[in-house]
């Protein structure tokens, strides 16, 4: 939470840095001039490169454009590019980079002015990352000619993006502008990871909100990563960009998870696949450069050739099936499609297949984390007025219950619903109370129904004698009374076979109640007259509407089912009623 609110507070000081600075010159894009050369110079006794000291325009310097990805690279790994300096009346000048391919080195004239990456005998060196750069310049620099020495083993060579003349006041508020946006993104999707991390924990709907969270996180992450301001906040490139990678190969797992609870199963096997492929990849491709074995920047072609395909393939999965979404899915998948959209141009643009433009991925995640926020307050709203609408539905119901319950007193005065033996319920009660509950349950509350059986009881009166068996089956009752609730109904249904009848209550808690009373039952020492008697063990079956059932009179069925399969797995258990495969 506290790096939020740095991220916060620095978004706020980056937006107060984005007032007008007044320069001297107006900055100028060096979009013309350039020459470039294949291959790597040799170099003089001083250790001077012979290609900067060339008299006149040499035959093997080639007009370009823009000094990235010239033509015949033919597996070349070594580029010199160079261009005549123009004049500008600069107080601080800089030359600007937006990024290199991969480590380069800048002169002016025969001066080494700038580095980036370290060069070993052979001309080569490790990717350091793709950071801006801003070169010095001195005063007298128009008119000069400035070389840069690039080597790259990825696919792109080169100076990349923009290469731009400029007052250093003027590149910082440039800098600031176009990260306040980011960074203000970036600590909304945090923000909203971290919101739908906790509620993923106390959530029934666990996996949904962890895809919303997974998602959001990674596309923080990327954003904060990818921003321009990320260098100012700390000058180390190679570790952005293993954040950068590490978010952008996340994306697509965050949003399968989100998007394989939402479709059956078929199609739900198939996103698994999708966003296990995916993670597969962002494991394999960090850790091997974790260790050494590959650079990060070859992790990306591939990569973004996986995105290219498994994007179209997700998308048509989600519009076979479509129609089975509701409104606030399609919102969801809406805003995804967007920030994929935005995905693929910004991925065309690194790779040459649109002209460089800066694509606002971060508008697409602050679309989808929006869609999620309105979700989120639309459903607050829905909550409490259905608490207004419980509310009077309960007054209804207790209305409707009480006056139940007078007409259940009338016919109490007529009948006996007491078994004589262990004072508990019986079956004429069991039967009347169980139909009541169940008319209650069909308007929309819960009814579970526990079935309960001495294990072994004949050939325990067949040893000690039915007046034992009396006094056990008198002690068995009142220890089955005092585990359930006041709510709840104990009933004995004959012989020694009993039901709990419980209204409102769950599986889980009828469960938890039941494994309180067989332990009990298990340390309980029967006695009759006298003589203290063997133990005595119980099996129980237990079975929940509508967890279990479409009609809350199926109950009797299945707990006995789940009483049976108790007895059949070995007697001194409980089991709740499971659909036979």
């Amino acid at each position: 939470m506290s790096c939020l609110v740095h991220l916060l507070r620095l978004s706020a000081l980056l937006v107060l840095f984005t007032l007008p600075v007044v320069a001297t010159a107006s900055p100028v894009d060096l979009e013309a001039g350039w020459e470039y050369r294949w291959g790597d110079s040799p170099r003089l006794d001083d250790g001077t490169p012979a290609w900067l000291v060339e008299s006149g325009t040499a035959a093997n310097w080639q007009p370009i454009d823009f000094p990235s990805n010239p033509p015949g690279r033919e597996g070349n790994r070594h580029v010199w590019f160079r261009i005549t300096l123009p004049e500008g009346n600069w107080r601080d000048p800089i030359l600007y980079i937006y990024s290199i391919d991969l480590i380069a080195q800048a002169y002016l004239d025969t001066e080494l002015i700038y580095q980036h990456g370290t060069f070993d005998a052979r001309g080569e060196g490790p990717f350091i990352g793709w950071p801006w750069h801003a070169i010095s310049l001195p005063e007298n620099f128009a008119g000069r000619q400035l070389t840069f020495r690039v080597y790259s083993n990825y696919t792109d060579i080169g100076l990349w993006g923009e290469v731009r003349l400029m007052d250093r006041p003027e590149f910082f508020a440039m800098i600031m502008n176009r990260s306040a946006t980011d960074l203000m993104v970036s600590a909304f999707c945090l923000l909203l990871a971290l919101l739908a991390g906790g509620f993923a924990m106390i959530h029934q709907r666990r996996q949904t909100f962890v895809g919303i969270g997974l998602f959001s996180l990674a596309s923080g992450v990327m954003i904060l990563a990818e921003t321009q301001a990320s260098q100012l906040l700390m000058a180390t490139p190679l570790l952005w960009n293993y954040l950068a990678a590490a978010g952008y190969y996340a994306l697509p797992v965050g949003i399968g998870l989100l998007l394989e609870s939402w479709f059956s199963n078929h199609h739900s096997r198939w996103i698994r696949r999708l966003w296990q492929l995916h993670l597969g990849y962002l494991t394999l491709a960090l850790g091997l450069a974790l260790s050494g074995v590959i650079n990060l920047s070859s992790t990306f072609p591939p990569y973004d050739a996986l995105l290219a395909i498994s994007l179209p393939v997700l998308f048509v999965l989600i519009a076979t099936r479509l129609k089975q979404l509701n409104g606030e899915q399609r919102l969801i998948i809406a805003a995804y499609g967007l920030f994929a959209l935005l995905l693929l141009l910004d991925m065309a643009v690194a790779h040459g297949l649109l002209p460089w433009q800066r694509i606002p991925v971060s508008l697409g995640a602050l679309g989808f984390s929006l869609a999620i926020v309105a979700i989120s307050l639309r459903h607050y709203a829905l909550t409490q007025r259905e608490l207004v609408e419980l509310n009077q539905h309960l007054e209804r119901q207790v209305a409707d219950r009480t006056q139940d319950l007078q007409h259940m007193v009338e016919q109490l005065r007529a009948f006996s619903y007491q078994d004589p033996l262990t004072g508990l319920k019986n079956r004429r009660h069991f039967d009347e109370f169980f139909a009541h509950e169940a008319a209650i349950a069909r308007r929309g509350s819960t009814l579970t129904l526990v079935m309960l059986d001495i294990d072994h009881f004949k050939h325990f009166n067949d040893l000690y004698g039915h007046e034992a068996g009396d006094a056990v089956l008198v002690d068995s009752a009142r220890l089955i009374g005092e585990h359930f609730r006041e709510a709840d109904v104990v009933c004995r249904l004959g012989g020694e076979e009993f039901v709990v009848v419980m209204p409102g209550a769950t599986a889980q808690q009828a469960s938890e109640a039941v494994e309180r009373l067989l332990d009990s039952m298990r340390r309980q020492r029967f006695l009759h007259g006298g003589e203290v008697l063997g133990c005595v063990s119980l099996s129980c079956g237990i079975a929940n509407y509508p967890a279990h059932a479409d009609d809350p009179i199926e109950l009797i069925r299945l707990a006995d089912q789940a009483l049976y399969r108790a007895k059949h797995r070995g007697r001194d258990r409980s089991e709740t009623y499971e659909p036979s495969t």
